[in-house]
């Protein structure tokens, strides 16, 4: 475990928190795996790194069909639209919440979702509340 995992507790991290981008990208994966909502993070061209159980167990997509591919247009099409991907493309420093309505591969689920990218870290993040 990393030194920045144990100076906050799980209990101390929420869809909410501020200053999440910098968090999760401190965050050991092995933690991130327990956090009570769902994580993807992928690289700037958008393959998937990580994704937490949390989000695998919501979504019902194994880690198999989701690591290594290409966000927007493999795992989550669903999202490849201006109100999503655009505007990882277009906005350097991001962190939004936006309500949304799931519907690839389930009947329509509505989420909070905050999106998050910064030009200091090399990840960008969608991380998702399941109502």
């Amino acid at each position: 475990m990393r030194a920045a995992d144990t100076d906050v507790g799980l209990e101390d991290i929420g869809f909410e928190s501020a200053n999440l981008l910098n968090r999760l990208d401190l965050m050991a994966d092995e933690t991130l795996d327990h956090l009570k909502f769902g994580i993807i993070r992928f690289d700037k061209t958008d393959k998937v790194i990580f994704y937490n159980k949390t989000e695998s167990q919501a979504s019902l997509l194994p880690l198999t069909k989701v690591l290594g591919r290409n966000f927007f247009a493999t795992v989550a099409p669903c999202m490849n639209n201006y109100m999503v991907a655009t505007r990882f493309e277009i906005e350097p420093e991001l962190d939004a919440v936006i309500d949304y309505v799931l519907t690839l591969r389930m009947p329509p689920t509505p989420v909070k979702m905050r999106l998050l990218a910064s030009q200091s870290s090399p990840n960008r993040y969608v991380v998702i509340k399941w109502l």
